[in-house]
């Protein structure tokens, strides 16, 4: 059996390493490939791969390549875990919606507006590939973000595709050590989109403890975890993901924004860091620095979800999937993230109840977003990208929509050929 992470350069690779290396004889695994654009990531990330493997007495082999072509043929499943543009355009993602007086964050408004249209295109290209070089049959998990655009960008051209991210799981595993059980008794009431959910319950051993947590003293901590006030998680009766304070508390984050650094300056420097500690030919497991990465679980998440896939072991996990009649008041093809039983035939989602109108508006607002996000991504139309921002519910005006869309497209036009026909922008 052999397996692929596209990214494989990346700084989250050893956790994703050493959670196939837990899982190496129940997979079977006869070859896990890195592929990486990055020669010298691939090098120094390889390197310290390659000695948890053989620490941990890996029996397959561990190969890395820049060539595509060679790493996903024949594979039973691929990881996408890329950044079309690194930390740089990350950077960008982050400060340029700031001269609008914006939000600037990668995966949400305007900054995850403009990763998308990086993004799309190219993992698009990647399943083809895949597709052609391994069959239909070969699962593609994307932990790339913005991670529900990008799978309903696969699932939508057809592709075996599943989202994940790690938002539920760390969840799980916090709120585990909060009730000191573990953590396969807690199941969650996790529901929305990607980076845009709520856990509406926590059962343990199928006793929902979320009612006694939100009435306890415990509710500071969950608001320090969101970033949004207790109050106003007592309000909707659900935790909500982190990545929702940036809908609830807009304003504060931008005067935050303003005051303060961004995430990808500090990503960048410990990236940084974290390489020169990889290339250490002494070390020989993930080192601590990388829990400040962010990714918490990822590894967990990832190894455990693709172990699902191929072998059928009917495990729990909070995938990204097609709706398809599961959240009421939602299109069939939206792309949600819930809690799922997974084996060789797929994610087989747990019922959820009726999103409350709060919840529901918010989700309908954002996925019709994400409809045009993807259409303005493949097809380069600057008059579908404009809708895609009036659409976005932290971007919405039209006054500044225009002249941000042409910010944006200046600043990444060399990851945008699809907007740019003989040298000049189109539509």
């Amino acid at each position: 059996m052999k397996i692929a992470v596209i990214g494989g350069g990346s700084t989250y690779t050893p956790e994703l390493v050493e959670g196939f290396a837990r899982r190496a004889n129940v997979l079977a695994l006869d070859e896990l490939v890195l592929h990486d654009i990055s020669t010298e990531r691939l090098r120094v990330v390889g390197g310290l791969a390659e000695r948890i493997l053989r620490r941990s007495g890996f029996p397959g082999r561990l190969s890395t390549t820049t060539d595509l072509s060679e790493a996903v043929t024949g594979t039973a499943a691929v990881l996408i875990q890329l950044r079309v543009g690194g930390q740089q355009a990350r950077l960008v993602d982050e400060t340029l919606p700031g001269k609008y007086g914006l939000l600037g964050q990668e995966t949400t408004g305007a900054g995850g507006f403009a990763k998308a249209l990086r993004t799309v295109p190219v993992v698009l290209d990647i399943a083809a590939q895949v597709r052609q070089l391994s069959g239909p049959e070969t699962w593609i998990v994307d932990f790339t973000n913005p991670v529900g655009i990008v799978t309903r960008a696969l699932l939508d051209a057809g592709h075996r595709a599943l989202g994940l991210c790690n938002v539920a799981i760390g969840f799980q595993r916090r709120l585990a050590g909060m009730f000191e059980v573990a953590p396969e008794r807690v199941r969650l009431g996790h529901v929305g989109l990607n980076h845009l959910s709520w856990i509406r319950s926590i059962e343990v051993d199928g006793v929902d403890r979320l009612p006694k947590l939100l009435a306890g003293p415990n509710l500071a901590l969950l608001e320090e975890k969101t970033g949004v006030p207790s109050d106003l998680i007592r309000t909707i009766g659900a935790i909500p993901s982190y990545y929702l304070h940036y809908f609830y508390c807009t304003d504060a984050e931008v005067g935050r924004q303003r005051a303060g650094s961004h995430r990808a300056e500090e990503v960048l420097k410990l990236e940084n860091e974290l390489l020169t500690l990889y290339a250490d030919p002494a070390l020989d497991h993930k080192p601590e620095l990388l829990e400040h990465r962010g990714g918490a679980y990822y590894s967990e998440a990832a190894a455990a979800l693709v172990t699902s896939l191929l072998t059928g072991d009917d495990g729990d996990h909070y995938v990204d999937l097609r709706n398809n009649g599961l959240v009421p008041g939602l299109p069939a093809e939206v792309v949600v993230e819930v809690a799922a039983t997974v084996n060789r035939s797929g994610a087989h989602p747990r019922p959820v109840a009726a999103l409350p109108p709060e919840m529901l508006g918010l989700v309908q607002a954002v996925t019709a977003y994400e409809e045009l996000a993807i259409e303005a991504a493949i097809s380069g139309d600057r008059t579908v990208a404009r809708r895609a921002l009036l659409a976005n519910p932290l971007v919405r005006q039209w006054d500044v929509v225009v002249p941000l869309l042409d910010d944006v497209l200046a600043a990444n036009r060399q990851f945008l050929p699809a907007f740019f026909a003989g040298g000049a922008a189109r539509g």
